[in-house]
């Protein structure tokens, strides 16, 4: 048999073991959520156009839950107010996976053509593992928009913006009428500079949101004056899955969280990230601007819950990035990879739930927040290296990284290649 034959055959093997493996861990370890969330959606959906009720009176049956989401987000699911309950969890499982397929395989695409890695297996082998992570299989086992929503922003950071495109901001628009949380994109736009993509941005959600409101104005006027402001609808702050600054501070004290601590820290973060993502852009690196972003969300957001955590697939795969580019057997190579594997580990182990029923004490502290404490590492730690020298970084110079605290460091780079072209060089080079 051909050498490149046993390649294949001995690749298609080790998928097939992974898959197997992989499967055998979910059927252990996996949570059950019996697609609660999506059971919310469509339960809103069918009682707002089927029973002549207000989409957001409804409740699930013996739960406090209801539709969350803005009224443009009903808009959009509006269609699976007349499909079974069957085939809404059909699409809802489809569309996840099929979203994350495209995001995995934009931000790894790199990785694997700088390495020599196989492409189909780099994938096959990304997909096993983001099967295995527990806030992607808690998204699909709730049937959750996460993934929809970060593709949405995906495609504008890792598609339009590398192409200079005039429709920047799209799809940050679009997610941020569907769900507020990912307005955050927008302020990361200001933040960098981008003033019309901002514009853009704006003007897509404020449209979506008045399209809504045109359509549906009972459901706006209840959502933007009632339902957006019970926070009973969402949960309780102390739980165990809340794994945001917010959560940190209200399991130090469930009956009183300190408002005043929670947001100092907000205002720490937010001003590292800011810092961060204005040195990642400056020297064209758009995926670690996306990156941080997702981070900072999940660690601002007042709740995010296990699931919102998909936001950090990027900034994972990113360490790997770095990792593959730093010279072989290095201590960066090892210090970046061993980080990755730390927080992948830790992220599907359900670490967090052993402190679930009490989380006092220095090891409840330590130990029910520790996502929070890998989502802090990887916004200060997240390698920043020069992708492309787009317009606003000046002239095609050699290619530059920059360390964590935003200092540049010369390495080889490519000149006299249009800005396309030197992002796909600049991501494809081995950092010397």
């Amino acid at each position: 048999m051909p050498q490149g034959a046993r390649r294949t055959v001995g690749q298609v093997g080790f998928v097939v073991v992974l898959a197997v493996a992989v499967a055998w861990f979910l059927s252990v370890a996996a949570e059950r959520h019996g697609f609660f969330d999506l059971e919310v959606y469509h339960g809103a959906l069918s009682y707002w156009v089927h029973d002549g009720g207000e989409v957001y009176d409804y409740l699930k049956p013996r739960s406090k839950y209801g539709f969350t989401y803005p009224p443009f987000a009903a808009l959009v699911m509006l269609p699976m107010a007349y499909l079974t309950w069957n085939a809404a969890i059909l699409v809802s499982v489809a569309l996840s996976v099929l979203a994350s397929t495209v995001v995995i395989w934009w931000l790894l695409d790199p990785v694997a053509v700088r390495a020599g890695w196989t492409r189909w297996f780099t994938l096959a082998v990304a997909l096993c593992l983001a099967a295995a992570y527990e806030p992607m299989r808690e998204t699909v086992n709730f049937g959750q928009v996460n993934m929809l929503l970060l593709f949405l922003v995906a495609v504008d950071l890792l598609w339009l913006a590398p192409r200079g495109s005039r429709w920047l901001g799209v799809g940050i628009g679009l997610a941020t009428a569907i769900k507020l949380t990912p307005g955050i994109y927008l302020v990361y736009l200001l933040v960098t500079g981008r003033w019309r993509a901002a514009a853009t941005a704006t003007a897509v959600a404020g449209g979506a949101t008045l399209l809504a409101a045109a359509l549906f104005p009972d459901a706006s006027r209840e959502y933007w004056t009632q339902a957006l402001w019970n926070t009973d609808r969402v949960g309780e702050l102390a739980f165990i899955s809340n794994q945001s600054l917010q959560g940190v501070v209200a399991r130090l004290d469930p009956g009183h969280p300190s408002t005043p601590l929670w947001l100092l820290l907000v205002v720490v973060t937010v001003l590292v990230w800011a810092r961060r993502c204005r040195a990642a852009v400056s020297v064209g690196d758009e995926a670690t601007g996306f990156a941080l972003t997702g981070v900072v969300m999940c660690l601002v957001s007042p709740v995010t819950w296990v699931h919102h955590l998909v936001w950090l697939i990027p900034a994972l795969i990113l360490l790997v990035d770095n990792a593959m580019a730093a010279p072989a057997g290095g201590r960066r190579r090892r210090g970046l990879l061993a980080f990755a594997a730390v927080a992948y580990l830790v992220l599907i182990s359900r670490l967090v739930w052993h402190w679930e029923r009490g989380f006092g004490g220095v090891d409840g502290f330590v130990f029910s927040n520790f996502y929070v404490w890998i989502s802090l590492a990887l916004l200060v730690a997240l390698p920043i290296r020069r992708s492309a020298p787009g317009p606003a970084a000046g002239p095609p110079a050699g290619s530059v990284a920059v360390d964590t605290a935003g200092v540049p460091q010369l390495r080889e780079g490519e000149r006299g290649a249009s800005t396309g072209q030197r992002y796909r060089i600049g991501r494809l080079l081995a950092v010397r």
